[in-house]
């Protein structure tokens, strides 16, 4: 388990109906969720109403005939979709959460491809979806949150619905509250974001999740006192698992954030103690707190502050919160709990916000464990890695290379039961037991999960070197003047050789600021080689970057801020045409 790691004492639970009826009789008239309405005032909902809800709404959807059925979700985070989703797995149907940032052609793609009989969506994707209702025959009903009444017998209203669920359990309906649930069945249908070119169905099941829920407790200290502020979009596993149900099982309260834009003001409004994020909102976090600190001419404060505060915390004396008051009351005041996921924290985040009096779990999932498989406990971690399993979970290294580093697999309850209607994909990812992730990375001597990166994203030098894009575009990244990056490498068959490139978004804002104007392109050039001869210091001579571009816009993301790696690539010169590039102009 890990030298002075602790684990919290958790209760069992079968399946989420179980979850919920155990959060009822525990946590009852306390809140669950704090919602705020279109007039801007916020309202509770306890427990009880909560699970009453559910049972409303889910005996209407047996009463309309989708008993047995897929239905889906497309909404931004707030309750109703929470209500949603449980009304389905609890003794409906199959759920499937959609990507409410899909263009309309990739929604009916999904829509088709889930069998999907019916969706509940908020009043923005209504029209959307009754523009696509005519192309999906096996579509039959539209439940809409916005709508005050039903259309017709196909756009119906959820407030609606639920009332006339509350009415039929009144009148002694009980076919949904004493539905029958095998627990390890499908019950709930993952679309894998759009980082590969052909998102799958991942079929989780009550126990997988159940498990998943169970294993995150054990290493959590929450229970009603907290709150925490959802961020990420619930149709990703990452948020709905950790931010929303495992929250429900230790009653926690929960909030939802408006928007990436509302983070500030909702921080403030809310005044949470936990949030889940992603590295790209803690690192702007960081960020705006260093660049503050810069305006006021306090920088060296700062970062004097964050020394001795580290200091002072490894000797036992905790004066984190005292300290960085100020900091700390910019984020609402009682923000305690950061837990990061899908994609790696910089560590030199990790350990500044760490010493500003917040306690950071970061962690390794994928859709296809439900999602989380391990995790930095809060006494024993490792700031470079991605945790130690949970509880129950194995991890291991396949084909470990002479440095350890190998394919991530991993076996446990937490594990999918496959891709929906592809089997070859199934028997390629699970064998003999074992979930093969498609990542590669290596475990240390205390069992700290350390990640390479993807196995598909490795750049196999003509010499047979194995090259991590993603390990190079962490040091890149290091840069103050580097917004962000992505490596790739080119064959160059002159030289019989592969060059290391990469794609350089800078750091326009914070140029601007250092520097007081907006740099010509030589002078923009000039200022990011010398980054990248800076980071090609710290790697190994195969890895070295050889020819960098500079890109003006973004990267295409996913809704969890991951790179579409593929999609850049695709947009690549060909090889001919960079050869020509590195011909004319040399290598760099």
């Amino acid at each position: 388990m890990g030298k002075g790691s602790k684990l919290y004492e958790v209760r069992y639970i079968s399946d989420l109906r179980d979850m919920v009826r155990q959060s009822t009789e525990i946590y009852g008239d306390l809140d669950a969720f704090l919602v705020k309405g279109s007039s801007g005032t916020i309202r509770s909902v306890s427990f009880r109403q909560f699970s009453n809800d559910i049972n409303y709404l889910g005996t209407a959807l047996c009463s309309i005939g989708l008993k047995g059925s897929m239905i889906s979700i497309i909404s931004e985070n707030r309750y109703e979709w929470c209500v949603s989703y449980l009304a389905v797995v609890n003794g409906t149907g199959v759920v499937v959460p959609l990507d409410k940032e899909l263009p309309e052609n990739e929604i009916a793609s999904l829509l088709d491809r889930s069998d999907s009989n019916a969706v509940f969506c908020s009043g923005e994707y209504l029209d959307v979806l009754l523009r696509l209702k005519p192309g999906l025959p096996k579509l039959k009903k539209i439940i809409c949150f916005d709508l005050a009444k039903s259309e017709n017998d196909e756009v119906l209203s959820f407030s609606e619905l639920t009332g006339r669920g509350k009415e039929l359990i009144s009148n002694g309906d009980n076919s949904f509250v004493n539905a029958a649930i095998d627990n390890e069945a499908m019950s709930m249908l993952i679309f894998t974001s759009g980082t590969t070119e052909q998102s799958k169905g991942v079929m989780l099941s009550h126990k997988s999740v159940a498990s998943d829920i169970m294993g995150v407790a054990k290493l959590l200290n929450a229970d009603n006192s907290d709150s925490i502020l959802s961020i990420l979009p619930l149709h990703h596993t990452y948020e709905c698992t950790a931010g929303f149900l495992t929250m429900v099982y230790m009653g926690v309260t929960i909030c939802f954030c408006e928007g990436l834009r509302h983070i500030t003001s909702n921080l403030q409004e809310y005044k949470p103690s936990i949030i889940m994020s992603v590295p790209l909102i803690l690192e702007n976090v960081y960020s705006k707190i260093i660049k503050k600190a810069q305006k006021e001419k306090r920088l060296a404060a700062l970062k004097f502050g964050i020394f001795i505060s580290h200091v002072l915390f490894k000797m036992g004396i905790d004066i984190r919160r005292h300290l960085f008051r100020e900091v700390l009351d910019n984020l609402g005041g009682n923000l305690r709990l950061v837990i990061s996921g899908a994609a790696p924290l910089n560590p030199k985040v990790s350990r500044a916000l760490r010493a500003m009096g917040l306690n950071i779990m970061q962690g390794y999932g994928l859709t296809e464990c439900s999602p989380i498989v391990s995790v930095n406990r809060l006494d024993f971690y490792r700031d470079a890695s991605a945790g130690q399993p949970l509880p129950g979970i194995e991890i291991a290294i396949d084909n470990p290379g002479p440095d350890g580093i190998g394919e991530i697999k991993i076996k446990g309850p937490i594990v999918m039961l496959g891709y929906y209607k592809n089997p070859e994909a199934t028997q390629a990812a699970i064998r003999d037991g074992w979930l093969y992730t498609g990542d590669s990375g290596y475990l240390d001597k205390n069992n700290f999960l350390y990640i390479s990166g993807r196995k598909k994203n490795v750049i196999v030098t003509k010499n047979g070197k194995n090259i991590f894009p993603e390990d190079v575009e962490l040091y890149l990244n290091k840069s103050e003047y580097i917004k962000e990056s992505l490596v790739y490498g080119i064959d160059n068959e002159n030289e019989n050789d592969t060059i290391v490139c990469a794609k350089i978004v800078p750091n326009m804002e914070v140029i601007v600021e250092k520097f007081g104007k907006v740099p010509v392109p030589d002078e923009l050039y000039k200022l990011i080689k010398q980054e990248v001869q800076k980071a090609n210091k710290k790697l190994s001579s195969y890895k070295k970057i050889r020819h960098f571009e500079i890109r003006e816009g973004e990267f295409e993301k996913t809704t969890t801020k991951k790179i579409k790696r593929h999609v850049e690539l695709i947009s690549l010169k060909t090889i001919g045409d960079m050869i020509k590039v590195f011909s004319k102009n040399g290598k760099h």
